[in-house]
């Protein structure tokens, strides 16, 4: 079949221009306050504008709160964050039903109060450091945008955002996210260490006695409309061919398998995988003030949907062999479909 890409009108081709002026702004207002990391700033405001919940993974120091908390700042959202323990229990973190009494009349009656959920950016700070149960309640949120308590359902305000953060080194007394649970996330970001000329200026800038203040430069109704921008932003049929061809090719067992991916990979990525791809590629056109999607944006978004959505075996594991390396050498051995237009 034949692909044929139907153009924005021009009411869309004029919200892309403002979304593209805005993320440019949200860079510079993030660069105030984020030494480099140009790749990891992209990443977050795909993912703001794709809806897309991230799970941040780096060892400490490498100012994963601060991005996250700076960047609630500058869309002028309400940012909660949420230090995950082992005896953190769900009530911690939606609410619960409370005895409270009217001051009018006197009456007592339970009364909902709502937890740290109840903003539009959370930060789960060590995600993997409180039990399933808890985990759970959040992924529950993050899928739903409801919390349910004492039978009752409870709406969180949209928009609504979770990053999650994992520290990569320390193991020991953490609760893994299970892989269903890691479907859930639509990124999975690795922050690597800043390089010399880069770790000169945090150091400069985080000694020194001022602090820099950045604004808010957009609204929360200007972000959701660039959110349903971003969904109806064309993209070809080959383009879709190809994230579906790229997270077929991670399953051990199926009609686009390397020998490499059935020696190493135990589970590949589910539908999902393919669905966030495009809608990250979606995004990262917006961001960039393109007017439809390519084969590279895609290629761009691909290690961050997939790593998390592979399981690599006891063999790949054996010989030092991670998901991120299985990755990078799907994406470079799949050959992109071929293109036809009417």
């Amino acid at each position: 079949m034949a692909d044929s890409l139907p153009e924005l009108t021009g009411d869309d081709q004029e919200l892309l221009s403002q979304a593209h002026q805005t993320a440019l702004r949200l860079r510079e207002e993030l660069a105030k306050v984020i030494v480099g990391q140009e790749a990891t700033v992209n990443t977050v405001l795909a993912a703001v504008f794709s809806q897309g919940h991230t799970l941040i993974i780096g060892v400490p120091g490498l100012a994963k709160t601060l991005l996250v908390r700076t960047l609630a700042k500058v869309l002028g959202w309400k940012f909660k964050r949420v230090q995950f323990t082992p005896d953190m229990m769900p009530a911690d973190i939606i609410g619960m039903e409370l005895l409270q009494q009217d001051s009018q009349t006197g009456d007592r009656k339970m009364q909902f109060v709502p937890g740290p959920l109840f903003a539009q950016m959370v930060l789960a700070d060590e995600i993997n450091r409180t039990p399933p149960k808890t985990q759970s309640a959040l992924l529950e949120a993050m899928q739903e945008f409801t919390v349910t308590s004492m039978g009752q359902t409870h709406h969180l305000p949209r928009p609504f955002l979770v990053f999650a953060t994992q520290n990569p080194i320390e193991q020991e007394g953490t609760y893994p996210l299970p892989e269903a649970q890691l479907d859930r996330f639509m990124f999975s970001l690795w922050m690597d260490y800043p390089d010399a000329d880069e770790e000169v200026e945090i150091v400069l800038a985080t000694t020194e006695d001022s602090e820099s203040e950045v604004k808010a430069v957009c609204t929360a109704e200007e972000i959701q409309a660039f959110q349903h921008l971003v969904r109806r932003i064309p993209v070809s049929r080959h383009v879709v061919r190809y994230a579906v061809m790229l997270a077929r090719a991670t399953r051990p067992e199926g009609d686009l398998t390397f020998d490499f991916v059935t020696d190493y990979v135990s589970w590949g990525a589910g539908p999902r995988a393919s669905q966030h791809m495009i809608l990250a590629a979606k995004a990262l056109a917006v961001v960039n003030g393109e007017p439809a999607v390519s084969t590279e944006h895609v290629r761009k978004v691909a290690p961050l949907v997939l790593r998390h959505r592979i399981l690599p075996n006891y063999s790949a594991t054996g010989e030092g062999i991670d998901a991120r390396a299985i990755v990078t050498r799907i994406i470079e051995e799949v050959s992109e479909p071929v293109a036809t237009y009417r």
